[in-house]
C-alpha cells in the first residue's frame, strides 16, 4: 500500500509563506496528486491538484494567485508553495493521490497543520 507523507507545515504570520511537501513511499510516482485542507468545524475542501503529463494544475478560487502546486525534478515529490497567507488559510492540509485511471482519491496522507496568525 502506498503511503503519502506531508511535511512543511507550521506557524506563520499573515502575509508570510510556507511550502508543503508530499512524498510517496518507496518513491512511487502518483499520476494525480492533490492538496486538501480542513479547518476546525468545516468540511475538507480541495485546494490544488496536479496531473501527470503536462503537469496541468487546478486551484480553488480562494487560493488562485497565491498558491502554486508543482512536482520536483524527479517527479516523486509534490510541492505546494503558499504565499500571502491569510488567517483563513489556517487548517490541516492533506495530500491525496489517484492511481492512473482512478476516479477517486486512492491515497491520503496524515495531514500537516498550518496556522496563520493575524
Amino acid at each position: 500500500q502506498v503511503q503519502l507523507v506531508e511535511s512543511g507545515g507550521g506557524l506563520v504570520q499573515a502575509g508570510g509563506s510556507l511550502r508543503l511537501s508530499c512524498a510517496a513511499s518507496r518513491r512511487t510516482f502518483i499520476p494525480t496528486v492533490g492538496w486538501f485542507r480542513q479547518a476546525p468545524g468545516q468540511e475538507r475542501e480541495f485546494v490544488a491538484g496536479i496531473r501527470a503529463g503536462r503537469g496541468t494544475a487546478d486551484y480553488a478560487d480562494s487560493v488562485k494567485g497565491r498558491f502554486t502546486i508543482s512536482r520536483d525534478n524527479q517527479k516523486v515529490t509534490v510541492l505546494l508553495q503558499m504565499n500571502s497567507l491569510q488567517s483563513e488559510d489556517t487548517a490541516v492540509y492533506y495530500c491525496a493521490g489517484k492511481r492512473g485511471g482512478s476516479s477517486s482519491w486512492d491515497y491520503w496522507g496524515q495531514g500537516t497543520q498550518v496556522t496563520v496568525s493575524s
